[in-house]
C-alpha cells in the first residue's frame, strides 16, 4: 500500500471532531449528565487522592467528576471541547462555592505540560475521542510519574454500549473510527496503559438508569442527548420510527422494572491506572 493510499484511507479526525462537537452541543446534555453524578463520586472515592492534589478532568462535560474531586479539596482544572458544557459545569461549581479552573481543550491535544497533574480523570468523556491512541497518549503525557489516571467507561455489552450499537445500525459511524466502548474492555485498557503503569485496577460497576417509563427515557434522550438527538435528525420519518422501535427493544432487553417504569442497569468499567 502506498503512502498516498494510506493517507487517503486514514480517518479525517478534524472533520469527525467537528461533527462530534456539533452533536454534543446539540440538545442539552447537562440534563442527562447531572443524573450520572454518583459515578464521579465513586471514582473520586476509589482514587482516594490527597487534598490539594492537582486534577485534570478531560472531556468533563457538565462537570460530574470535576465537582466530585473539588468537593474533596483537590485543585481541579475542568476541560471540554464544547464550551457550552463547561459553562453548565461552571454554574454548578459556583452554586456550591467550589473553586475550579475551566478551559476549552481537545482531549487529543491537551494544552498542558508533560507531568503537570497529579491525577487525570474522565467519566464517560475521553472514550468518545475519535483518535483513541492519541487521546490515551495525552492522558499519560500530562499525568506526572507516580500519579494516577482514573476513568469511567461504558462497556460494549452493557446497556449504553448496546444503545450505540443500535444507533450504528441506522446511522453509519465515521469510517475508520473504532467503537468508543473499547475503553470499557480490560484487554484494550491493559494493552494501551499497561506499558506505562505500575498497576491497573478495573472494577466492573453498574449505573442504573431510572425513568418514569421507557417512553420517558426516549423523550429525554431524543431531545437532550446529542448523539441520539442528531441520529433522529439524520433520518426520514420511516427511519426515525425504525430507530425508535429498535431503541425501545434495547431498553426492554435490560429493563428490570415490572411496574411500567424503567430501571435499567448499565455496565461500566471504573479504571484506576497507577502511572509508573
Amino acid at each position: 500500500m502506498t503512502a498516498m493510499t494510506l493517507e487517503a484511507s486514514a480517518p479525517d479526525y478534524a472533520a469527525i471532531k467537528s461533527k462530534q462537537n456539533a452533536a454534543w452541543a446539540s440538545g442539552d446534555y447537562a440534563k442527562i449528565g447531572t443524573t450520572l453524578q454518583i459515578v464521579g463520586e465513586s471514582l473520586a472515592e476509589s482514587m482516594d487522592l490527597k487534598p490539594g492534589s492537582s486534577v485534570l478532568d478531560v472531556a468533563a462535560g457538565n462537570g460530574n467528576a470535576t465537582l466530585a474531586f473539588a468537593r474533596r479539596w483537590c485543585n481541579v482544572t475542568s476541560t471540554d471541547y464544547v464550551d457550552a458544557l463547561l459553562a453548565r459545569g461552571r454554574a454548578r461549581a459556583e452554586a456550591e462555592a467550589l473553586s475550579v479552573t475551566y478551559r476549552v481543550a481537545d482531549a487529543e491535544r491537551l494544552p498542558f505540560d508533560a507531568g503537570e497533574f497529579d491525577a487525570v480523570v474522565s467519566t464517560f468523556g475521553v472514550m468518545f475521542a475519535p483518535n483513541q491512541t492519541m487521546a490515551a497518549s495525552e492522558l499519560l503525557r500530562v499525568c506526572r510519574a507516580g500519579g494516577a489516571i482514573g476513568m469511567a467507561n461504558w462497556t460494549p455489552d452493557g446497556f449504553i454500549g448496546q444503545v450505540f450499537k443500535t444507533l450504528g445500525k441506522h446511522v453509519a459511524p465515521p469510517q475508520g473510527v473504532k467503537s468508543p466502548a473499547l475503553w470499557g474492555t480490560d484487554d484494550w485498557i491493559r494493552q494501551t496503559f499497561g506499558p506505562h503503569a505500575r498497576r491497573i485496577d478495573i472494577d466492573n460497576k453498574m449505573f442504573v438508569f431510572r425513568y418514569r417509563s421507557s417512553d420517558h427515557f426516549m423523550d429525554v434522550f431524543r431531545n437532550f442527548y446529542g448523539p441520539i438527538h442528531k441520529a433522529f435528525l439524520a433520518l426520514d420519518a420511516a427511519g426515525q420510527a425504525a430507530l425508535a422501535d429498535d431503541l425501545r427493544a434495547t431498553i426492554a432487553r435490560f429493563n428490570t422494572a415490572t411496574d411500567g417504569s424503567m430501571r435499567v442497569p448499565s455496565a461500566y468499567a471504573e479504571i484506576v491506572v497507577a502511572k509508573a
